[in-house]
Parts: C-alpha cells; structure tokens; sequence
C-alpha cells in the first residue's frame, strides 16, 4: 500500500507507539461476545489489536482511500465507509440485541459532537473509550465550581461514569498535534434521563453556561426559555451555571416538564 498522508479535514493523527495502543486494549478490555465498534480505524493499529480479541468487530471509516487496504490487512472485517455522526446507532443495536462498546483515537474537532450522539443514544451504549485532547479530557470530568467545569462536565456526571485513564505525549503521533493527548473511559448508566426530558435536560444546560459570566436569570432570560417562569423551582436564579450540580439541573428540568404544557416545551 502506498504511505497514506493523514488529512487534516479528518482531523487525522495515527497513534503509531505499540506501548500506547496496547494500553489503549488493555483499556478496553474486549471480548469476544462483545458488541464493539471502532470508529476512525486509519491505517488499521488498534483494529489489529482488536479483531485478534473480537472477531466480530466492526469498524466506520469516512476516508475511502484507506478501506481496500483494511479489507486485504482483515478478511471478513464489518468495515463501513461512513461518517460515524450519521450512523445510525439504534438499528445497529437492533441487529444485534447486545448494548454497544465503541473505541477509537477520534478526530478531536469532533469529540464534542460524538459525545452528543452517544449520549443520544444512551439507552444502546454500554461504554465509551476514547483518545481525546488533555484539556477536553479535563472538561469532560471537571467538578463544579472549576474553571472547566461546563456543559460536557454537566451532561456526562448524569448519563455516565467518566475517567482519564492516562496521559498521552504527541511524540506517540504522527503527525504530532500540538497538545497532549489522554484516553478517557465512557461508562454508560442506566437509570438516565430518556426521551423529551433528555432534550429539555440538554436545551437547558446549553441555555445556561451559553453566558457564562452571567447569573442563571441572565442566561436563561437571553435564551430559548426566556418566556419560562422558574419561580417556585427551588433553584437560585442568582447563581452562575458553573455554581450548580447536575441535580440542580435536573431539578430545572423536571420543574419545567412538570410546569409547563408539553406543547409550550416542544415550541422552544
């Protein structure tokens, strides 16, 4: 196969350290049973690893040039040419009837966005492990109160339990981005938010860190819910968003449900 050059469109940067990608499996941990998606398999380093432990793995991969190579390098592989933010999460559980585990060193412009789907599809996952950016890794567990503390901190406390697992150096990449890098480990919970309260559940906490220096009054006076009342919802309205927990946010977002109409939470 001819040297692949990662694009930056992709947000490409291949893990070529074998200490790191075995960490990355160790990590993981798959079985053989599992139902296990990588996304962003590249040039095929952690499939390898992969696919000698989970024969049954399937792997989304939006770059065309590197699919015929992954097809020769893993006979029988469940290789998808896709953009993983258009994949369809609950059929793909529904074929198989098994909650979903998914891996992969993720383009870092699009952590946020497949956090989002996953979280979307919370009922389907099982876990999440991902190499993400150290500071993103931060925000991502970051405890109220803290400079980093925000809407990923906020929504990830509640849908799931989330850890930095380790540290990793850009002289493990190639090419090297400029930050440090950390695997993070997405443990899915059960007893979640679901349906119209999850998306009033989100809606809010966007609506509230969307002025951050502001008062939650400001914030959600200058939002989508600017015509809700939240007298009476046993919140501090004169507290800033990063003051608040993630049971203060679900205490808003029940407060609303039970509040206001349905057809007036659905016109937000």
């Amino acid at each position: 196969m001819q040297k692949i050059k990662p694009l930056r469109r992709f947000g490409q940067n291949y893990l070529t350290d074998n200490n790191i990608l075995n960490k990355i499996v160790e990590e993981i941990s798959p079985k053989p049973e599992d139902n296990l998606i990588e996304i962003g398999p590249g040039l095929g380093a952690l499939t390898k690893r992969l696919i000698e432990k989970n024969k049954k793995l399937t792997a989304i991969e939006i770059d065309k040039r590197v699919i015929e190579d992954l097809l020769i390098q893993f006979p029988g592989i469940n290789l998808i040419h896709s953009d993983f933010l258009d994949f369809d999460l609950k059929e793909f559980y529904n074929n198989n009837i098994k909650k979903i585990r998914i891996a992969g060193n993720i383009p870092y412009n699009l952590t946020s966005p497949i956090i989002f789907k996953l979280i979307g599809s919370n009922q389907f996952v099982e876990d999440a492990v991902f190499m993400v950016q150290l500071e993103v890794a931060k925000r991502m567990t970051a405890k109220k109160g803290t400079k980093d503390y925000g809407i990923l901190a906020v929504l990830l406390s509640h849908f799931t339990d989330t850890k930095i697992c380790f540290k990793v150096s850009p002289n493990v990449f190639y090419p090297k981005p400029k930050v440090f890098s950390a695997v993070v480990h997405l443990y899915f919970k059960d007893n979640c938010l679901q349906d119209t309260e999850k998306d009033i559940f989100i809606r809010l906490i966007k609506a509230a860190f969307g002025k951050r220096r502001k008062t939650l009054k400001n914030s959600l006076g200058n939002s989508i819910f600017a015509d809700i009342n939240f007298v009476g919802s046993n919140i501090n309205l004169a507290k800033r968003a990063e003051e608040l927990d993630t049971e203060d946010f679900i205490t808003l977002t029940q407060f609303l449900i039970e509040t206001s109409s349905f057809k007036e939470i659905n016109n937000i």
